[in-house]
């Protein structure tokens, strides 16, 4: 049996409307308690998308979809991977002090400044010398942002290539405050192309993923295919180096290139990669890959067959669309954070950044599901997803479930091994299926260390 939730997650991605496989649920309790239903989000799309792997597998292999399990403490436990995650016993880096929710004059911001670049802009919109003592610099922002209104910080910061955002009033049952997004879009496109999958012990086996994302939905989101034996190349352009904590928890499976895009020759090596590419996964800023002539039509354009999965946090047909923005920010816009706030009025936040990873287990199953039928029409597909449509998805469309018997262990669900920064512990993936893998192939090699070829 599928659940309302699971369905309405499957279907998004291009799903029949009769899911192929039972789904075995295993209940854990009050997993991720929150006012929202974050718990019927997460155990949906990780649903759909063991979904997504069985029905490729069978459709590869020409026999019967396995059934697929659902089990609340894995799905809690990978929610959230990062902070489980220890590199030889080091917890991993929290968000950096300068993100957070701040006082402004006439209500809250939230802003986002764990990358050095956005932390430079973000005190350079606010006049604030960014050389000056680190230790006083959290003072010094709040007493800029009580003096200033929300929406002027708002916009001063993103004119200034920065990250903040209003923190929206809780909004009313089918409405928000930026407006409402799809959960998915999915368009078939192109010519017919002869891109034939030979029958493989794993569903994505012999699939080439080009992962052009950073934190967190889009690495969730390939490195999900990566368990499910799709050979990931995540590139990177040189300049900007990941954070190494975030690449530690979702690059396992995956290997790492730096290539310059803004340079002939690293034009010419990533053209190289797409010509023999069946999948792209998209996650830059709003039209960053367009100036270089690899926007998704682009790329459709020069590639029959090609599954093109983008991933944005606003809607792209609505007011931010040219925005950026986080899993947090997002959650502030939409009003999520003040439903989720405490007794003294202070914005809150969902126990996970269920945004991210709801939103990385959708691609996935979205990729899976157009490789599927892909098989039996030859057609490749554009695939849509944005933070704002799963944001939309959790506080308008979702109906809460009591939670089932049994308790959560996250212990149970951590493994340990060795890796190129040392010993790790970390998340088991959630997504399963019987007879499908339980853990990676292998740990996140070293950011950028990888040659930029397929295998």
């Amino acid at each position: 049996m599928v659940d309302e939730t699971t369905l309405r997650a499957w279907t998004a991605i291009a799903g029949t409307a009769e899911p192929p496989a039972e789904i075995v649920r295993h209940t854990a309790g009050n997993i991720l308690p929150a006012v929202l239903p974050v718990r019927a989000l997460a155990t949906a799309t990780v649903g759909a998308c063991s979904l997504a792997a069985a029905e490729l597998l069978a459709a590869r292999n020409g026999g019967v979809v396995p059934r697929v399990h659902v089990d609340e403490g894995a799905v809690a436990t990978a929610f959230v991977s990062e902070r489980h995650l220890r590199v030889d016993g080091r917890e991993p880096t929290p968000f950096a002090p300068l993100s957070g929710f701040w006082r402004a004059s006439d209500g809250w911001v939230r802003t986002h400044a764990n990358y050095p670049h956005h932390r430079e802009r973000l005190l350079h919109a606010l006049d604030i010398d960014a050389k000056d003592d680190p230790d006083t610099l959290p003072d010094r922002l709040a007493a800029v942002l009580s003096g200033l209104a929300a929406t002027e910080i708002q916009e001063r910061v993103y004119a200034a290539g920065g990250l903040a955002v209003a923190v929206a009033p809780a909004p009313d049952r089918g409405t928000s405050a930026i407006g409402r997004a799809p959960l998915a879009e999915v368009v078939p496109h192109g010519e017919v192309a002869d891109r034939y999958l030979e029958p493989a012990a794993l569903p994505a086996a012999g699939v080439r993923v080009l992962d052009l994302t950073r934190v967190i939905a889009g690495p969730v989101a390939t490195r999900t295919l990566a368990l499910l034996g799709a050979d990931v190349l995540r590139v990177d352009p040189p300049g900007t180096p990941e954070d190494p904590d975030s690449h530690i928890d979702t690059g396992p499976g995956k290997r790492s290139a730096l290539v310059d895009l803004d340079s002939a020759e690293g034009r010419g090596v990533l053209e190289g990669l797409l010509d023999t590419a069946d999948v792209v996964v998209t996650g830059y800023r709003p039209g960053s890959l367009g100036r270089r002539g690899m926007a998704a039509a682009d790329l459709v354009a020069r590639r029959p067959g090609l599954v093109v999965a983008g991933l944005r946090a606003w809607d792209r047909s609505g007011p931010w669309s040219g925005r950026r923005g986080f899993d947090s920010l997002v959650q502030a816009a939409t009003g999520i954070a003040a439903i989720e706030s405490g007794q003294d009025g202070r914005p809150g936040a969902l126990p996970a950044q269920a945004l991210d990873h709801g939103t990385g287990y959708l691609m996935a199953a979205g990729v899976l599901r157009a490789l599927t039928d892909r098989l039996s029409d030859g057609r490749g597909r554009r695939l849509g997803f944005s933070l704002a449509g799963t944001a939309s998805w959790l506080l308008h469309d979702i109906v809460a479930q009591e939670p089932g018997a049994g308790t959560h262990d996250a212990e149970e669900w951590l493994v340990e091994a060795p890796s190129p920064y040392g010993r790790l512990r970390y998340a088991l993936p959630p997504v399963r299926y019987e007879g499908g893998p339980r853990d990676w192939a292998r740990t996140a090699s070293r950011w950028g260390a990888d040659p930029a070829i397929w295998l």
